[in-house]
């Protein structure tokens, strides 16, 4: 009877072990998850992630195209490349991305006739103006993603070109008429540059707040290249990552 109730205590004592042990483990396995879970920065970083999803742009010309007001909207999408470089506070990974907007508007003064002096002459030329639409797209979009110890902020910077058509010859100048060769392009070019961040709401989705330069030039693809020098545009976008 001994031996047996020694036996029946040794096989009691070699359940519960792993269950003591599931116990002892349990919070600290539970926190280091939770932390993982939390770390929504670390997460995307480490795996190299795709982002992509929706964002709007509201924009404003500066110096002679003030008058000047833009809105865009399409969505976009990229990649980050590399592993963690370090270079001190500069360090962060590269990112590889593009964007389409379907949804482009500038808003521009009504059309008008406008008296300038050429050589001592007094001339009174008709100028376009209003509204126009068109379609835009990016598709090179060099991105910087700082190195951040945040678990919810990623800030980045990027340089980015693209190529917007427009149904009418944008921006507004001397109106010629329709099928005569004249006035500015439905093409322009878009070399812009800015900063912004994700702010992470949960593990792989973020907010996206952002800040570009952007210029608009037709690169005298027209007889005439009046461009719009620079536009700054505060864009609003929600990121999927995977």
């Amino acid at each position: 009877m001994p031996r047996a109730k020694l036996f029946l205590l040794t096989l009691t004592a070699i359940a519960l072990v792993p269950g003591l042990n599931a116990v002892a483990e349990s919070p600290e396995s539970d926190a280091t998850q939770k932390e993982a879970a939390q770390n929504s920065v670390s997460e995307v970083r480490n795996a190299r992630s795709w982002e992509y999803g929706p964002f709007v742009n509201w924009g404003k010309g500066v110096g002679d195209r003030a008058d000047f007001q833009f809105l865009w909207g399409g969505a976009q999408l990229g990649k980050v490349l590399t592993p963690v470089v370090h270079a001190g506070m500069f360090s962060g990974q590269f990112e590889y991305g593009a964007n389409f907007m379907p949804l482009w508007l500038a808003f521009t003064p009504a059309a008008h006739d406008q008296t300038f002096i050429y050589q001592g002459v007094v001339y009174t030329q008709p100028i376009g103006g209003g509204t126009y639409a068109g379609l835009s797209l990016t598709p090179v979009i060099f991105r910087w993603n700082f190195r951040t110890e945040s678990r919810r902020f990623q800030p980045w910077f990027q340089a980015a070109g693209g190529l917007i058509y427009t149904t009418h010859k944008f921006p507004p100048d001397v109106l010629v008429p329709h099928g005569v060769p004249g006035g500015t392009s439905v093409w322009n070019f878009s070399p812009q540059g800015g900063l912004g961040l994700h702010y992470f709401l949960r593990s792989k989705r973020s907010i996206d707040f952002g800040v570009n330069a952007v210029h608009i030039s037709s690169a005298s693809l027209g007889d005439r290249n009046p461009g719009v020098n620079a536009s700054i545009q505060l864009q609003v976008g929600y990121t999927f990552w995977r």
